[in-house]
């Protein structure tokens, strides 16, 4: 029987070293415990031989306390040693309290992101924004407070509910290498990589990035290999990542191929999306890494004759002749059929471009003209951009501003019917031959187009950080012959993004556009089988 109450007092212990719910409750259990059995049967074996220990060791600095006076003092076991057993049980009891205090304190830091875990299961639906970002916020939470062994337990808790998500499996590895734990961070990687989200790309790619920072150049090959042949054939970002990563390596050659393998692939493909950026890519990688530029301008003059037009792929040729040394020899009439041929709508396939990428082209075009074109060039560009963008412009923005004037209109109709009650305030009635169109003067409000000094590009036209050496190029060029176009967070002079957005093969546990509402969750205790 005594051995069956010693357990029961671990059992006490360990949980009033965790936070819960029910920690006042299990705290005036143990006190009732501890006041109604003798403390001799709430130890545990080990306990008891490590007080005996102590009072030995306690005897022992007695004896010798003529030689080593101060040695008695400052042992920590002496402490206890002279006590009497309910001073024994009070320290026993009191050393638990501490830690039922610490217990309670950190439930009150955490008690905001339990309650926000809707789900702490595993299921296929996916779950919403606001539970995502609340795993976020209490593993930031958690790693602040710098104790392992709670982050490891949250972290295995998290990649419960999240299993789908290949985001926090990414940072569950990082975490660890940043902890120097190498082992877990290695398993955590293989059971994201091989069981939990083994199709998706991204977890992919970031262990041949892994493996790589390792040396393990074959496992990150293989990685790569993996992405290119069955998770995501011809996906752009592991082709350019696998070529640098063969650049880095020293293996030039082998990077060329991985570009010409993956473009001969997708030249096979009926209207590939992605052939177009290839080229480019391809381009601007041999001339960044090789240094060639005619064999990058041949890349892209075949580009040309072997994919669809595409903006990504003019836009790469454009910036690859404004960047190249002087003395420069710019074939201005060969680049302008090329951008009419684009621009220009085509009544025989008019899907091909949509009509904010030709606008997009067209400035970015305008731009290079006007400071590579002469008069003449410079004049038929604006007159054709002129002509095919700026009337539709006028007359999405008429269509906005009578939207804007009839809900105005409507607000000045009910402000108008509350206030009819006060003659005074009524320009009509202190006024009475006053015009009518000047009624509402001052009530409706006044809505005009948005003017800039410089010149602006569109929204969708941004520059990549790792292009900023050419950044400077046309950054403050301002057409005042022209009427502001929609804004453009930069000038033109980068090459199109390293990453395009490119679509993944789609998931059953996408987040989806308007998530079903889920029902009231019942009552149920958190922290599940760790807090």
């Amino acid at each position: 029987m005594q051995q069956d109450w010693a357990r029961l007092a671990v059992i006490y212990t360990r949980i009033l070293e965790n936070p819960n719910q029910q920690l006042d409750r299990y705290f005036s259990s143990f006190k009732e415990l501890a006041s109604n059995r003798p403390l001799s049967e709430l130890r545990t074996t080990e306990e008891a031989a490590a007080v005996a220990d102590a009072v030995s060791e306690a005897i022992e600095q007695g004896v010798e306390g003529e030689v080593r006076p101060n040695a008695a003092e400052n042992s920590p076991k002496h402490v206890s040693a002279g006590l009497t057993e309910a001073e024994e049980l009070e320290k026993y009891i009191t050393i638990r309290e501490e830690m039922y205090k610490k217990a309670k304190e950190f439930d009150s830091k955490i008690i905001g992101f339990e309650t926000a875990i809707r789900r702490p299961y595993f299921h296929v639906r996916p779950l919403n924004v606001g539970e995502l970002e609340n795993w976020h916020s209490y593993l930031d939470f958690i790693e602040r407070e710098g104790d392992l062994s709670k982050i490891v337990k949250l972290y295995e808790r998290c990649v419960i509910a999240c299993a789908n998500y290949p985001e926090y499996w990414i940072r569950y590895v990082l975490c660890m290498e940043a902890s120097e734990s190498m082992d877990l961070a290695n398993n955590v990687l293989a059971r994201a990589s091989q069981v939990f989200v083994k199709r998706q790309p991204e977890i992919h790619i970031f262990c041949a990035r892994f493996k790589e920072q390792a040396g393990d150049i074959v496992g990150a090959r293989a990685a790569y290999h993996l992405v290119h042949t069955e998770i995501s054939p011809g996906l752009l970002e592991a082709i350019i990542r696998h070529a640098n990563m063969e650049h880095r390596l020293g293996k030039l050659e082998d990077a060329f191929s991985l570009y010409e393998q993956a473009i001969a692939i997708e030249k096979g493909k009926e209207h590939s999306q992605t052939l177009p950026m290839l080229f480019a890519q391809y381009s601007r990688f041999v001339y960044l890494a090789s240094g060639n530029a005619e064999k990058a301008k041949e890349i892209l003059v075949g580009g040309l004759e072997n994919a669809s037009l595409s903006k990504a792929l003019l836009e790469a040729l454009l910036h690859f002749e404004a960047i190249q040394p002087q003395p420069k020899r710019v074939d201005i009439d060969f680049l302008e059929s090329l951008v009419v041929k684009f621009i220009m709508p085509n009544p025989e396939n008019p899907g091909v471009a949509s009509a904010t990428e030709r606008e997009e082209l067209s400035i970015i075009f305008l731009e290079f003209i006007n400071l590579f074109g002469d008069v003449q060039s410079i004049k038929r560009g604006e007159d054709r951009h002129a002509k095919l963008f700026l009337p539709h412009r006028s007359m999405s923005e008429l269509k906005k501003r009578h939207a804007e004037d009839f809900l105005a209109s409507d607000k000045t109709k009910v402000s108008r019917t509350y206030s009819a009650q006060s003659p005074a305030h009524s320009v009509t009635g202190a006024y009475p031959n006053a015009p009518n169109q000047w009624t509402n003067y001052g009530v409706q409000p006044q809505t005009w187009p948005a003017t800039s000094q410089g010149q602006q590009w569109p929204a969708g036209y941004t520059q990549p950080a790792s292009y900023g050496a050419y950044a400077g190029y046309g950054g403050n060029y301002a057409n005042p012959q022209l009427p502001a176009p929609v804004p453009q967070s930069t000038a033109y002079g980068t090459y199109p993004p390293a990453y395009p957005a490119q679509a993944l093969p789609q998931q059953n546990y996408a987040q989806p556009a308007a998530p079903a509402q889920q029902p009231a969750a019942v009552p149920q205790a958190y922290y599940g089988s760790y807090y």
